[in-house]
């Protein structure tokens, strides 16, 4: 049985006097990929931004390898190996390629080099400025910069949003790459439910910030009628 890597017990959470989450438990492994999906509205970045340690918990408890980080700010999450790409990229507009990837990094496998690697237009870019960068670089380089940080985990928020169908595909391919060949555990958060379930081992759905709908990946994704009454298909980008 595989080790795991990070738990949510019975957890409870939201802002201030918001509830969004409620009574919510998950795994994942070590080297998981786990997709979250559902309807706007339903929970999924409060998901990631609980587990990185930016809500407020009233109840249930967050394990990591085997820890209790309940109660674990933020900063210390991330050096224990919580990576995360938020849905707005929040790249340094104002530094370079490289000096975006330098002023993350910590030691590890992923460098400069590796990250150039695996998103070669990157390197071709690595003197531009943030602000010199389109939609899909950016989003490119905040994947590069979060995997600076050598996470075990990482979280990813509606990478795909938005973005021209080669670039799409140029992520598919990275995160793919990164995933089974590399071995980096991810909770994906992803509208596009096709694209999510081939990405991933595992899927849950959430609605009113519970989960409604767990399965293998594989099997939701032959389960059109479930994805169609639960999510809404949203088709893949070709």
């Amino acid at each position: 049985m595989a080790e795991m890597l990070l738990q949510l017990e019975q957890v409870r959470a939201g802002y201030a006097d918001a509830v969004v989450l409620e009574d919510l438990s998950l795994d994942v492994p070590e080297r998981g990929r786990l997709a979250v999906l559902g309807r706007n509205g339903v929970g999924k970045s409060t998901l990631l931004l609980t587990i990185l340690g930016l809500t407020d918990i009233r109840r249930g408890l967050i394990w990591w390898r085997g820890a209790d980080v309940t109660g674990l700010a933020a900063h210390r999450r991330a050096r224990r190996g919580i990576g995360w790409v938020a849905q707005e990229r929040e790249i340094f507009a104002s530094l370079s390629v490289t000096e975006n990837l330098t002023v993350a990094a910590r030691p590890g496998r992923w460098g400069v080099e590796q990250v150039f690697d695996l998103f070669p237009r990157l390197a071709e870019r690595r003197t531009n400025m943030g602000n010199q960068l389109s939609g899909g670089e950016q989003q490119m380089l905040a994947i590069a910069r979060a995997l600076m940080t050598n996470p075990a985990l990482l979280l990813l928020d509606e990478p795909l949003e938005g973005l021209a169908p080669i670039i799409v595909d140029e992520l598919i391919k990275a995160i793919r790459r990164m995933t089974a060949d590399l071995g980096t555990a991810i909770v994906l958060v992803e509208q596009h439910a096709e694209i999510a379930l081939e990405l991933t081992d595992q899927a849950i759905v959430l609605e009113r910030g519970r989960i409604v709908h767990a399965a293998p990946s594989a099997e939701l994704l032959r389960d059109r009628a479930t994805l169609e009454r639960l999510v809404g298909l949203k088709i893949a980008v070709n």
